[in-house]
């Protein structure tokens, strides 16, 4: 067992470090930026956060426009005319007897129930909203999408739930069977868009470019082969298949010069800062407190959506039952999870409260760098949809009902931003993702359990 789960680990690894600096897919035509200013790219992220939140301490008071943050939400306030806070929708599909985390965290963007398994053969449902967003739009740029995260992916059995820890590690999904791999070093992520072109700096050396990723890791994939199921195998050759087409799309020069020819010098400064930024964090490292390491890979997806190197993008704070010690800020002693298991102790509820605010802290800064950022006639915010959420509330009960969700931006002009709305309790959170889906132009896409777009919030 053990020397299976290595090998696996090694492969992906393999991968992961090879493709991650010169291969990722799709064309990118010159007419994409022929828009006019009132009609501009649109982006998606998606930022999660495990363990959920208080209700009563998230939740704003006052509806529509005339609402007043929570002590939770009160940082988003320098962007709430640009904010959605939206309460009462649920993920009826996460609901689990045997589960409180994995069931909530795996599809979140599918809104599909997983399948319960202790191996990898996972299953989300459904292929994820912001993969959905990627095959729409994700031909006009060189990465169709990205995947963030800060906690390496666990494997084995979470023995308390009998469920495999692969599901807490990621949500977004390009097949039901198929989870997207993550970035977690900033560097890596950082160099695999923008190393060759910084002013100054030594470029990747060619070679890479020039053999195939398939190749340097040919010895490893047949040794998993060899220590595969059939099921699996089939999976693995679709997967192998689908890297050589992404390496054929990249490969072509003009595709590679068309997005060099969209770095402009303002994002060629940024792109400076940020690499010797990257250098002073993994320098000094960032210890117990990952706060700088968050903002590099929130910088990274801003950069992203501004060179227009991808459109979507998402981002985990954490993986299910995160554990992570929050004692950089002050108040808080214990972690994540022990507190989200608050049983209303007042001392566990304020930290509780601490952590998920420093999460909406994060969010805030992402929201201002792209509302500082000019898009045509408005700002790259305004041309976004940026979604902070959880797949639980509150913690103490493992409860999928009223889910913390937050939309940001106004998604091309498509959104009325600035309320706080109040649904009906057990409204499905699919249901939004209709909405966005039919912001980006995909009005007659059915989503998982959802009843229709949210018509109230688009223009």
């Amino acid at each position: 067992m053990s020397e299976h789960a290595f090998s696996r680990r090694r492969l992906l690894k393999g991968l992961g470090a090879t493709v991650a600096l010169p291969f990722m897919h799709s064309l990118y035509p010159s007419s994409v930026f022929a828009s006019t200013p009132t009609k501009r790219p649109q982006r998606f992220a998606c930022l999660f956060m495990p363990n959920g939140a208080y209700p009563p301490a998230w939740t704003p008071t006052g509806t529509g426009s005339d609402f007043e943050f929570s002590e939770i939400l009160s940082p988003l306030s320098g962007v709430k005319d640009k904010v959605l806070v939206l309460s009462g929708l649920m993920n009826k599909n996460s609901i689990s007897r045997f589960d409180g985390h994995y069931t909530k965290t795996a599809n979140f963007l599918t809104s599909m129930p997983i399948t319960r398994t202790v191996d990898a053969k996972v299953n989300a449902g459904g292929t994820s909203v912001d993969q959905i967003m990627a095959q729409h739009i994700g031909n006009e740029t060189l990465f169709p999408s990205l995947q963030y995260g800060i906690d390496r992916i666990r494997s084995g059995v979470d023995l308390a739930v009998g469920f495999t820890r692969l599901y807490g590690g990621t949500i977004s999904w390009a097949t039901p069977s198929t989870p997207c791999p993550r970035e977690i070093e900033p560097r890596f992520a950082f160099d695999r868009m923008f190393r060759n072109h910084i002013p100054g700096k030594k470029p990747l050396p060619p070679d890479p470019y020039k053999k195939s990723v398939l190749d340097l890791v040919k010895a490893d994939t047949k040794v998993l082969e060899r220590r595969l199921g059939i099921e699996d195998q089939n999976k693995l050759g679709e997967y192998l298949e689908a890297v050589r087409s992404v390496e054929k799309r990249i490969n072509q020069p003009a595709n590679l010069e068309d997005f060099a020819a969209r770095i402009t010098p303002d994002v060629r400064k940024e792109l400076q800062k940020m690499d010797l930024r990257i250098d002073e964090w993994a320098e000094y490292s960032e210890g117990v407190d990952i706060t700088k390491k968050v903002r590099l890979m929130i910088d990274i997806m801003v950069l992203a959506f501004w060179s227009d190197a991808s459109r979507v993008a998402t981002f985990m704070f954490g993986n299910s039952v995160s554990s992570r010690n929050f004692s950089f800020l002050d108040g808080v002693s214990d972690s994540h999870h022990s507190v989200s298991h608050h049983n209303r102790d007042p001392r566990m509820l304020s930290q509780y409260q601490l952590i998920s605010k420093w999460h909406i802290e994060q969010y805030n800064y992402m929201l201002e760098r792209l509302d500082a950022i000019p898009d045509g006639d408005g700002t790259l915010l305004d041309s976004s949809m940026v979604l902070f959420g959880s797949g639980l509330s509150d913690g103490d009960r493992h409860s999928p009902y009223d889910l913390p969700i937050v939309l940001g931006g106004r998604g091309g002009n498509k959104f009325k931003t600035g309320q706080h709305v109040q649904y009906e309790s057990k409204t499905p959170l699919a249901g939004l993702y209709q909405t966005m889906l039919h912001a980006m132009d995909l009005p007659s896409q059915q989503f998982a359990d959802g009843e229709g777009p949210f018509c109230e919030l688009l223009v």
